[in-house]
């Protein structure tokens, strides 16, 4: 996520770290570095210009702090305005109403309104603990109202029974009352979207908002389309009182235009962002966290928060305790429980993204972060026997030949496989002698040189 961006400041950093002192020479020509990455990054010209005359204009006036360096002092500034121009706080949704808190959903067809909808319920059902129901009121698009119905199954929620024959307000005000009656606390009314805004697009969505009154009026908008987001979003907010954004496939946007554009064009906070195709996938939008993602800093707090949710901590207790061990008694089903939880946190690429320092590492690892590896090494393992699985060490030639045709991969993948978790053993080891769980992870991200092999990935993730 933000790769692109990553990358130019960190360059900008790197050059001013080398200055004694800031001057006005030098902020020039870090301004002008970031004005470039600002607009590679397919940021809308007004925020470039505001965002760039901002920054200059208080790294002009900063005075370097004892313990800084000009580096951190110029960075710590780019981070203060990025922050600005993104929304300064994290703005939930607020649906503090009389039940049942209605929120219209709005945006573009493909933008990935449907499944936000889908998101966003399981995150009220499992998050905030809310009843919900929702509704689709796109009547054009074939097997929309089926396609809800069937994420609404998947995330434990009610889904109310629309017909495409019927008109949408119809439809609306019925789920609604259907929901009051019910004691739903919020109804998720999913709109009709079009290939481009047009105006009976507008005046349906309208018509709806006027009916509705609803708590909340999300416009949802794919951030990999950069300019034409924020155009999009401007579009909307002229015609909606927009509450919120919903940025979506933002794991996929390298450049981060749409996140700094869309709330200075809107004017509405962004509330949230995709960041996966799971329906999990979903995270509240923290300016100051996703500021400190774009700068390579990393974003520990949500890591941590996620990792609290995911992850079953007993099985966690009980694998720690064996690396204290020096990896006495880890075996192959720990190692499956370990993958499957790195995909609970949303993949390897997931968690790298939030790890400070790791922006960097992306680009080398970027190909090997592909959560189809896992599954096949998941799948390798199950195709072993419990005693196979405990005693890896008795897994001979005729046994991965077995292995391999029973988890449809070739032999050398299982070879792969059960040397990266030797690997993963001698470094347990090497932490018992050496009290070394910093040295281990650095070995893991493919620091120092050693028995991660520098892919920059944990052993038996590697190519």
């Amino acid at each position: 996520m933000f790769e692109n961006l990553t990358g130019r400041f960190d360059a900008v950093t790197q050059r001013m770290s080398g200055r004694g002192r800031i001057t006005d020479e030098n902020i020039q020509e870090s301004v002008r570095e970031v004005r470039k990455a600002l607009l590679e990054a397919d940021v809308a010209l007004p925020v470039v210009r505001s965002f760039t005359e901002e920054v200059k204009k208080r790294a002009e006036g900063a005075e370097v702090a004892k313990s800084l360096t000009p580096g951190q002092t110029f960075i710590k500034i780019v981070q203060d305005e990025l922050v600005r121009v993104m929304g300064e706080t994290a703005e939930p949704l607020n649906l503090s109403v009389q039940p049942p808190a209605v929120v219209l959903v709005a945006g573009l067809q493909g933008s990935g309104k449907t499944t936000s909808i889908g998101k966003l319920a399981r995150y009220l059902r499992e998050r905030e603990k809310k009843h919900v129901l929702v509704v689709s009121c796109d009547v054009y698009r074939p097997a929309a109202i089926d396609q809800l119905s069937t994420l609404a199954q998947e995330v434990g929620v009610e889904a109310y029974p629309a017909s495409s024959e019927d008109k949408p307000e119809r439809i609306a005000k019925a789920a609604v009352d259907h929901a009051r009656r019910h004691y739903f606390d919020v109804v998720l009314v999913d709109t009709a979207g079009r290939q481009t805004v047009d105006e009976g697009m507008m005046k349906e969505v309208q018509g709806l908002h006027k009916a509705l009154k609803p708590a909340e009026t999300l416009f949802v908008v794919d951030a990999m389309t950069g300019q034409d987001a924020a155009k999009t979003a401007q579009a909307f907010g002229d015609a909606l009182p927009l509450t919120g954004v919903v940025l979506t496939k933002t794991d996929g946007d390298a450049r981060g235009g749409a996140a700094l554009s869309v709330r200075h064009v809107t004017g509405a906070p962004i509330k949230f962002m995709g960041v996966g195709e799971k329906t999990e996938a979903l995270e509240p939008f923290d300016p100051q966290r996703v500021a400190s993602r774009i700068l390579g800093k990393g974003d520990v707090v949500s890591l941590v928060e996620e990792v609290e949710r995911s992850v079953d901590q007993e099985k966690a207790q009980q694998i720690e305790k064996k690396l204290k061990k020096g990896g006495k008694g880890f075996d192959l089903n720990d190692l499956k429980e370990q993958m499957q939880q790195i995909n609970q946190l949303g993949g390897l690429g997931g968690v790298m993204d939030k790890m400070p320092g790791m922006g960097k590492q992306m680009d080398k690892v970027k190909d090997q972060l592909d959560d189809s590896l896992v599954r096949r090494q998941v799948a390798m393992i199950d195709s072993m026997t419990a005693r196979e699985r405990a005693r890896p060490d008795i897994i001979n030639g005729s046994r991965k030949r077995r292995i391999a045709a029973g988890s449809g991969v070739q032999v050398q993948d299982v070879n792969r496989l059960l040397k990266q978790f030797k690997q993963m053993q001698k470094m347990m080891k090497q932490v018992k002698k050496k009290g070394g769980a910093q040295r281990m992870m650095q070995q893991m991200m493919g620091g120092g040189g050693g028995p991660g092999g520098g892919s920059g990935l944990p052993p038996g993730m590697g190519g």
